[in-house]
């Protein structure tokens, strides 16, 4: 009786381990596939992708995910052990027999997936220890019913009994060992990846604020002295005075609060600008305030921060304007370098030595146009201050040239 059961039962674990590896790169090989379907059709296939899931990432709906991966998987692990029975004459019924093997290991394994996601979560120590126990009592029913199945459809001569019902817990050990790696190995995966768009967002939130909160800090600084201005004139009765620098201090704020503190605006639309807040200034200062432009026409497109060169203007102002009896002329030039922007604002006061003791800097101007720069470009920037040609005080900035134009030459 044993010897008419050990040939087809050798033959039949020797099908099991060569069908057990055969499974595992087939399960492997849908899970890998499936996280790279992502298929973007416009024609008239996309009803179709769209009615089975395949018209966005695979992975967007993980529950899909599993229940699509978990049939096409245990679906070829049948159409494998089945076609190597049928091969090797091991008759109809061994259909059956693989039918029950492919349903206790589809219902074994989702018994699994409900445990292991309790576990995912929990201390990796814990996670491993629980997971291979479970493996191991998963193996061995496994292994039980197989044993059952094939004495009772393949050869009904065998009776086993003891620890003959675990004679394949070795094998589908390996199967579910090798499930388990994978289901881990994918949703570990996911979860990285869900960490590093997390973090990703965050650290992109945090820029923006961080150069909101920049931007915004121009404001009061501007405001402070603009007002502070007219004040002046209204206590010196110069009222048509007062109301021509508030009309040109409104449309200066107008023009600037339609932008998005975080936004880049183009150079041309930033020198506008620049423009509306020195006739603001040249209320105060009139002819002792004398500003020169010269914008290079390949820069004129070249985006930039907001806001970025008036803290610039405003020093010049401060330090080279004010303390002289016959003010100073203040340039603002922009030329392009290869694939950068040079900008410069320059003055004709005293540089870097003179600066009036009663004069010291708030401490806003410079170091947030870096600050605001370094969030904006980080290291593919340049900053730096000199003595110029005129003896004044220069601030050179360079930035990559940006444009909305996508091949601009």
């Amino acid at each position: 009786m044993r010897a008419a059961y050990i040939d087809p039962m050798d033959r039949a674990v020797a099908n099991q381990a060569e069908m057990a590896s055969d499974s595992v790169v087939a399960l492997a090989g849908a899970a890998a596939e499936g996280h790279r379907v992502a298929v973007k059709s416009k024609g008239p296939a996309r009803p179709f992708l769209a009615g089975v899931g395949l018209d966005r990432p695979f992975f967007d709906d993980k529950n899909r995910a599993f229940w699509v991966l978990q049939s096409i998987g245990w679906t070829g692990f049948f159409f494998l052990r089945t076609v190597s029975g049928l091969a090797n004459s091991l008759g109809a019924m061994f259909v059956v027999h693989t039918l029950l093997l492919t349903a206790t290991g589809y219902s074994l394994t989702l018994l699994m997936a409900s445990l292991y996601r309790r576990l995912i979560v929990m201390k990796a120590l814990w996670t491993v220890a629980i997971s291979l126990t479970t493996v191991v009592i998963a193996a061995a029913a496994f292994s039980f019913i197989e044993t059952w199945s094939l004495a009772t459809f393949i050869n009904p001569e065998f009776k086993p009994a003891g620890m003959q019902f675990f004679g394949a817990i070795i094998l589908d050990f390996s199967i579910l060992a090798a499930w388990s790696a994978l289901y881990y190995g994918i949703n570990y995966y996911l979860l990285l990846e869900e960490e590093i768009d997390q973090r990703v967002h965050l650290e992109s939130q945090a820029s923006s604020a961080q150069l909101a909160m920049l931007r915004y800090q121009l404001n009061p600084h501007f405001l402070f002295n603009t007002l502070n201005s007219i004040s002046t004139l209204v206590l010196l009765k110069q009222t048509e005075r007062a109301n021509a620098m508030l009309s040109r201090l409104s449309s200066f704020l107008r023009y600037t609060l339609v932008n998005e503190p975080t936004a880049k605006v183009t150079l041309v639309q930033e020198v506008e600008t620049l423009k509306l807040y020195l006739e603001i200034e040249k209320m105060r200062f009139e002819d002792r305030l004398r500003p020169h432009f010269k914008i290079d026409g390949d820069t004129i497109g070249a985006r930039l921060p907001s806001l970025l060169l008036q803290p610039l203007i405003e020093n010049a102002i401060k330090y080279a304007v004010t303390p002289a009896e016959n003010g100073a002329d203040i340039w603002i030039t922009a030329q392009r370098e290869g694939r950068a922007v040079r900008i410069e604002v320059a003055d004709s006061g005293p540089g870097h030595g003179g600066v009036p003791v009663d004069a010291q800097s708030t401490g806003v101007g410079l170091p947030n146009i870096q600050d605001r720069l370094a969030q904006a470009y980080g290291p593919a920037h340049g900053f730096a201050t000199r003595t110029n040609e005129h003896g004044g005080f220069s601030v050179i900035i360079e930035i990559p040239l940006e444009t909305d134009q996508k091949d601009f030459s």
